[in-house]
């Protein structure tokens, strides 16, 4: 398939070497000559514009880094876009952001499917992060294909918004379970148990989690708040943005959250 790519940062350059592995025809963004030089070598063709990226494209796949840029920069390319193709959205934001482009989209027969992603790149290059796509069942059935180049499983679990909504409570569970971990090694600390000793010991009991793994394997709960913190701390900001704007609250998760980002 033709795809246009535009965001092929820490997430998106994976996503972009897998697509031409696939056998994709990849345009992607890029600002400026070394950034375009970088694509070149994942093996897809560098543009200059973001219209320029996806002008033609069967999919076009936006892996930005935040709610407020997918809002600046979808519009536009949903007027450059052909009709019949689809709007891949991963950046984790709000559903009312899906749900307004899709709007928008229809107007000109093209889909639009918000697609946020759990996992890393390292997930990415081995083609096994987990999509959690809504849209349209023909939409979701047509960009399987492409999707499948970087994700196993992708999710189709409702209508447009749905992956958002999904996301954000599986991003609210991940922080908490992180929050739980740290008040565990502090619980510890008091009783006198060594925190490395205490982490890899749980993780081969019941307490085990994937938050925890990643934890013992920094070696300290403040470690790996102090590594990851700049991308915990921007899903907390929308899982708490998003849950006001619907009329919602994370109830007893909010301490948790506190916990997990300090």
């Amino acid at each position: 398939m033709r795809i246009g790519f535009v965001g092929a940062g820490r997430m998106g350059a994976p996503m972009v070497r897998r697509l031409t592995g696939a056998g994709h025809q990849v345009r992607v963004l890029g600002r400026d000559d070394e950034k375009r030089a970088a694509i070149a070598e994942l093996g897809a063709e560098p543009v200059s514009s973001p219209r320029e990226a996806v002008e033609g494209a069967d999919v076009a796949i936006v892996c930005v880094f935040t709610d407020e840029q997918v809002r600046e920069l979808c519009p536009d390319l949903l007027d450059a876009l052909p009709e019949g193709s689809i709007l891949v959205l991963h950046t984790t934001g709000s559903p009312r952001t899906a749900e307004a482009l899709a709007e928008r989209g229809a107007a000109r027969g093209i889909a639009v499917i918000d697609a946020p992603v759990s996992g890393g790149p390292h997930d990415i290059a081995a083609g096994t992060v987990t999509a959690f796509a809504g849209g349209p069942d023909d939409a979701v059935a047509r960009a399987r294909e492409v999707l499948t180049a970087y994700a196993d499983p992708v999710l189709h679990v409702g209508p447009v918004g749905s992956g958002q909504r999904v996301k954000l409570v599986n991003n609210a569970l991940f922080a908490a379970q992180i929050g739980v971990v740290a008040e565990g090694v502090r619980l510890g600390d008091r009783l006198g148990i060594d925190e490395a000793t205490l982490l890899t010991a749980l993780t081969h009991g019941s307490a085990a989690s994937r938050a925890l793994g990643g934890i013992a394997a920094t070696g300290s709960a403040d470690a790996f708040i102090e590594r990851v913190g700049e991308f915990i701390g921007k899903d907390v900001a929308v899982v708490r943005g998003t849950a006001s704007e619907l009329n919602s609250d994370l109830g007893r998760l909010e301490a948790l959250l506190d916990a997990a980002i300090k």
